[in-house]
């Protein structure tokens, strides 16, 4: 069997990670996801992973009551999908204009413009119980 259809066979890996909410969550997820990529041969999507998972964790951190933030991953056919899930409903993540000046405020936009997909899922249908912020990142390769 070639190569490429022997890679392409491989299952998909989950990986569930969980942190507090707290202000060197983001650090520490973001090198976490990005090892996690590395391990799994997605050494050019370590990057911008890396960036996103700190924009989406910050989120939570800074405008959420949430105690603990889970991060899933699911790497599959050269392919990252990452979601990063808190309790709190009802702040639901809205993109802004951050002035020049302004060190933060772009988590959605970089999304938006980095990753191949992403969006806003509710768990737990009509009454949420949290959400998740995911993105989806594709090896150049795969393209």
């Amino acid at each position: 069997m070639p190569e490429a259809a022997e890679a392409a066979a491989e299952p998909p890996y989950a990986y569930r990670l969980s942190a507090p909410n707290s202000p060197k969550s983001p650090k520490a997820c973001r090198d976490a996801i990005a090892a996690l990529l590395q391990a799994n041969g997605l050494d050019d999507l370590a990057d911008t992973a890396r960036l996103l998972v700190s924009e989406a964790v910050t989120n939570v951190n800074q405008h959420t009551t949430t105690r603990v933030i889970h991060i899933d991953a699911l790497v599959r056919d050269r392919i990252a999908t990452i979601a990063v899930r808190d309790s709190s409903p009802d702040d639901l993540p809205r993109p802004r204009r951050a002035a020049a000046d302004e060190e933060g405020g772009r988590g959605l936009f970089l999304m938006k413009q980095l990753a191949h997909a992403c969006g806003v899922t509710w768990e737990s249908g009509a009454h949420p119980t949290g959400k998740h912020i995911w993105f989806e990142l594709r090896d150049p390769v795969t393209e």
